[in-house]
């Protein structure tokens, strides 16, 4: 076992060990500095050893276990559907300008942004029935 630390990692072990840093400076364990500091150490990490001295003083995580379970079934494709449409939205611009050879299409891309983004921040989107229903609720 004494020769597992000094096994080479990779992209996705660095990865995963940032992501389990993070979770530790929102957990508020860790300073600002404290962070850039051991986020540099696993940014530089060659082996397991590397990365395993940063976690040292820190609890093992107890939140990965509870992150499947806060997880919604409607939480999927269907909460992100906006930002998928919108990434199609360029793609088929251009495929209209070639069709087409007319440059409007590509008015569409602000167009459907406004549409599917511009109403959820206030005014006339989901968060004015919530207003609404606060309102009533204070009366």
């Amino acid at each position: 076992m004494s020769e597992l630390p000094e096994i080479r990692i990779g992209t996705a072990e660095r990865e995963d060990a940032m992501r389990r840093l993070s979770d530790h400076f929102a957990a508020g364990r860790l300073s600002v500095a404290e962070f850039d500091e051991r986020s540099a150490v696993i940014a530089a990490a060659v082996t397991r050893g590397d990365v395993t001295k940063v976690f040292t003083d820190l609890p093992e995580p107890v939140a990965a276990a509870a992150v499947p379970a806060k997880a919604k079934p409607d939480s999927g494709f269907l909460s992100e559907w906006p930002e998928r449409v919108m990434a199609v939205i360029p793609i088929l611009a251009v495929i209209l300008f070639f069709v087409t050879g007319s440059w409007l299409w590509f008015l569409a891309i602000p167009l459907a942004g406004a549409l599917l983004f511009g109403g959820n921040h206030g005014g006339h989107g989901h968060g004015h029935g919530r207003r609404h229903r606060d309102r009533r609720a204070l009366d």
